[in-house]
């Protein structure tokens, strides 16, 4: 917060320790002399997060005060802590926000024309596909000996990979040439350009390979400048790869953002991102345009830099937005890894893609064809076999084969395969980069990290088996119901721990494998016991936290100093809050004594039952798909690349509408309401249902109208032109949304929150012409006013009210101050001057 003396004049110290005194006596119901200057807020006030957040809204709406935020709520936990820092000069202050951007809405008439070109770039990209592979399936059906047909659908898969491939880069170099420093207004003809480049560039299966050298191959084939030696494990591929400049030696892990572009108040923005040599970014990291780390320097994990900020040579930053620090995230010294071994790891990834995926998985097909006499009728052009019921039988069982049989043979690989691969890596041994030891262990993370069986199984009793199974070291393990979210991922299952009575919120990222730009290292990860994590967490090996702590959303956890127990941590970089305040605690008593078991195994009975609901819903849009097929096979002697490419639209247009359904049958069409309950509850038990059966949206629709549909038949009260580069939803029908708002990539909406054996939920209100960065996080009971902009990688937590206009960021978020330092002049896609401000 920004502190002048004027703004305190006549009010005084004790003037201003009144007016706080009767802000809060106002939040907590209570008379105003029941709350003395020096109580604890938490401790003896008996307030919480949610309370105190109100608290700042309505302290900023005071004409005599400066903004406070949450963290000096924290910091300062008594009306007169709080007080005393308000009039300290200095003391405290906002973060550096970069100049508004003027907000540029387009019409309605704009946004449909480019719509509708969207749409045709989609029916004709389908198109296209659906020719290539009738062109293929005809030339390999005029094969003769299986020599022939083995080298024919070598061939055509290879052609259709490199096909694939190549797609983006010609697009990316017809379309737009190199990118520059510009801005393009969204829905205007230069924007569908830009769409369609963004859209083949992420869609590429190159993307598949990060951490390979292919991957860094395929940036510079798209005019990225990136120096030797560099590993990228991020599947976020950049954008306007001609801004980005990476140096020899870099290591960037996964999940990591460096878009080289960002959307703010109806423009695309487009920006240089660079980065010296042997740099090092951690997971989960935001990047925003015209940032840059010089040679040496690091940026921790869950951290983010904003746009203007500048790492120095050598320095460790972290943080959202980042600020110094002493912690080490490199943690694994270098090995010999020349450039032979890297070129030898590619060609082998290439050869196995075309020799040996490829034709398995036509020879796999044709032999379905081949050898069953109820799928060589489907291909008899004598006959139109979607007319007899066997055609429907045959679905039916097919899907039911699929779907089933998938799940069991997935389950049983997952848990033995990667145990086998696991002999050969010994934990703390250095391994060299892109040899057979590093090969096993991408295996190992690929198969595990198998994304179906988390969301089966997570938010009940039944994900700790299965996760155990794994690998997972869980013993002992006291039964919670809900001990992990349906969202985890790590490195390698055999190096981690959980203590007992630890519950885990969805999102966790255990980074338990560490890499330079030569070599890796396993190590294990320990979570201590009765801890809770919230949502979005990554948690590395060298994480300092203990027994009975709590991580909040979007933590960093720290990774130097003592170790931290019996404690809370907030923010990025974190920071002490209580452990647990008494408003949350009130259903703590169900989660424990004699009545436990009891509510446990009601609690185990509904889940399985959402289990079961959940694979019924699966397996009905595997069937209905299965029925496409085979409509698609049936009619393909006649229409030939046309139904091919009906079949692809179809089967887009069905999941949307199909996942809209369930999602709305889960609530029995009542929908979400906001709720405080216990895990040991019924409003818990449905919710964890209707969020087992969201579906998710395809990434194609980003950045079109489509979504904006989408987003309707989900139940968002949506305004008009909603432009929404990534963003994901929960609750869609808590969600209030204005016109024109401007939601970037990574970017969540979550109106619910799991919250030490407690469920709470709230609705979201976002006024029009708001932008939400990329990354950030807005928790449930927000509201954001008209024009509001909340900084990248941001976190915006429960209860916050923006007011109209203000810029906000960092994590918890806060009013940011106009910090400009220097003008560049730049032009956009209509060669009009346009000014932007950097520091």
């Amino acid at each position: 917060m920004v502190v002048d003396r004027e703004d305190l004049d006549g009010v005084g110290a004790n003037g201003v320790e009144w007016i706080l005194a009767e802000v809060l006596a106002g939040v907590l119901r209570v008379e105003v002399e029941r709350v003395p200057a020096d109580s604890h807020f938490f401790d003896d006030l008996g307030a919480d997060s949610m309370v105190m957040a109100k608290f700042c809204a309505r302290i900023r709406k005071q004409p005599n005060l400066p903004s406070v935020s949450i963290k000096d709520i924290y910091e300062h936990p008594s009306i007169r802590g709080l007080a005393s820092a308000l009039a300290s000069s200095g003391s405290t202050h906002a973060e550096p926000a970069p100049a508004p951007v003027e907000a540029a809405p387009a019409s309605t008439r704009q946004y449909v024309l480019c719509g509708a070109l969207q749409v045709l770039i989609l029916l004709g990209y389908a198109l296209l596909a659906a020719l290539a592979i009738e062109r293929g399936i005809d030339w390999i059906s005029a094969g003769g000996s299986l020599i022939e047909d083995y080298l024919r659908m070598a061939l055509v898969g290879g052609a259709g990979f490199l096909g694939l491939c190549a797609l983006p880069i010609v697009a990316k170099w017809a379309l737009v040439g190199r990118w520059r420093p510009q801005r393009i207004r969204v829905w205007s003809l230069a924007y569908v350009r830009f769409w369609t480049v963004k859209t083949l560039v992420s869609l590429s299966p190159l993307v598949l390979f990060a951490g390979s050298p292919l991957y860094v191959l395929y940036l510079r084939a798209l005019g990225a400048r990136v120096g030797r030696g560099v590993v990228i494990f991020s599947r976020h591929a950049p954008v306007c790869t001609d801004l980005l400049t990476i140096g020899d030696n870099t290591v960037i892990r996964k999940d990591t953002y460096l878009n080289c572009y960002r959307a703010a108040a109806g423009w695309i923005q487009t920006g240089a991102i660079t980065m010296g040599r042997d740099v090092f970014v951690g997971e989960k990291a935001v990047l925003d345009i015209e940032t840059s780390l010089g040679d040496g320097a690091q940026l921790g994990h869950a951290s983010s830099l904003h746009a203007g900020q500048a790492v120095p040579d050598g320095q460790h930053w972290h943080g959202s937005p980042a600020q110094p620090t002493k912690a080490d995230y490199r943690a694994v010294e270098p090995a010999d890894c020349g450039t032979a071994r890297r070129a030898a790891y590619a060609f082998s990834q290439l050869a196995s893609m075309l020799l040996l995926y490829v034709p398995l998985a036509f020879g796999a097909i044709d032999l379905l064809f081949a050898g069953v006499p109820q799928f060589a009728a489907l291909i008899d052009p004598q006959t139109l076999a979607f007319t007899s019921w066997m055609f429907y039988a045959t679905a039916l069982v097919t899907s039911l084969v699929l779907f089933f049989g998938s799940a069991l043979v997935g389950l049983l690989v997952v848990v033995t395969v990667p145990r086998v691969l696991n002999l050969a890596i010994k934990p703390g041994k250095v391994y060299r980069l892109y040899g057979i030891h590093f090969a096993l262990h991408r295996m190992i993370a690929r198969l595990t990290n198998r994304k179906f069986f988390i969301e089966l199984l997570g938010d009940s009793s039944y994900i700790v088996g299965y996760l155990r199974g794994l690998g997972y070291r869980l013993a002992p393990v006291v039964q919670t119901g809900a001990n992990f979210g349906k969202q985890v991922k790590h490195e390698t299952p055999y190096l981690v721990s959980v203590g007992v009575g630890t519950v885990i919120a969805d999102g966790l990222s255990i980074v338990n494998a560490e890499f330079s730009s030569t070599s890796f290292r396993v190590s294990r990860v320990s979570i201590g016991a009765r801890n809770f994590l919230g949502n979005d967490i990554v948690y590395p090996a060298q994480g300092r936290t203990g027994e009975n702590c709590l991580l909040g959303t979007k933590v960093l956890v720290p990774i130097d100093g003592h170790t931290r127990e019996g404690v809370g941590l907030l923010g990025s970089p974190s920071f002490e809050i209580p452990r647990t305040v008494e408003r949350d605690s009130r259903f703590h008593h169900l989660a424990s004594g004699e009545g436990l078991p009891r509510r446990l195994a009601a609690k185990n009975g509904h889940n399985a039952r959402t289990i079961g609901w959940f694979l019924l819903s699966r397996w009905c849009y595997t069937f209905v798909l299965t029925l496409i097929g085979l409509w698609t096979m049936d009619f393909y002697d006649s229409w030939g690349a046309l139904a091919i490419a009906l079949f692809s639209v179809f089967s887009l247009l069905f999941g949307v509408g199909y996942f809209a359904l369930v999602e709305r049958a889960a609530t029995g069409f009542r929908g979400t309401a906001p709720t405080s309950c216990s895990i040991y509850q019924l409003d818990c038990w449905r919710r964890e249902r209707f969020l087992k059966m969201t579906g998710h949206m395809h990434r194609a629709l980003n950045g079109t109208p489509l979504k904006n549909v989408a987003w309707r038949l989900l139940g968002v009260r949506l305004g008009r032109r909603l432009f929404d580069d990534g963003c994901t939803m929960a609750e869609k029908d808590m969600v209030t949304i204005g016109d024109d708002c401007t939601f970037n990539a990574g970017s969540s909406i979550q109106c619910h929150s799991l919250e030490d054996f407690a469920l709470k939920s709230d609705r979201i209100t976002i006024g029009s012409g708001c932008t939400i960065g990329i990354g950030a996080l807005v928790h449930y009971g927000v509201t954001m006013g008209d024009n509001a902009v909340l900084a990248p990688d941001s976190f915006l937590m429960k209860g916050e009210e923006m007011p109209p206009h203000a810029r906000w960021g960092g994590n918890p978020a806060r009013e940011m101050r106009d910090h400009v330092v220097s003008s560049r002049i730049r032009r956009d896609d209509n060669a009009t001057v346009v000014t932007s401000a950097t520091r």
